[in-house]
């Protein structure tokens, strides 16, 4: 079982994951971190990285799923929300990422 699946590829925000869990498993793909979740405690998607539908098929096969975004991108934190996604601006998620809160 993997603790943490991770959906997305900016190396940046890869950095900051990884250091937070080391032992992430780090996916490209929407298909990839939905075959993935049901193995998962908790999958991390980046809401550049996938779709509405792919969203809702995510939070249906994983235990929890905490997705992050643009503050100004409030379709899709809306529609992240709406799926049952926990949804955070970006600022948000790595502050909290960085105190250990999530």
């Amino acid at each position: 079982m993997n603790a943490v699946v991770v959906l997305s590829t900016d190396l940046m925000d890869r950095s900051k994951l990884s250091a937070a869990f080391p032992d992430a498993v780090f996916v490209r793909s929407a298909g990839e971190a939905i075959e993935r979740a049901g193995d998962a405690e908790v999958v991390v998607v980046d809401l550049r990285r996938i779709e509405a539908g792919d969203l809702g098929a995510l939070v249906e096969r994983a235990g929890r799923v905490i997705a992050f975004g643009s503050h100004v991108d409030d379709e899709s934190l809306v529609a992240a929300t709406a799926a049952d996604a926990e949804a955070l601006p970006r600022s948000l998620f790595f502050r909290r990422l960085a105190n250990g809160e999530l």
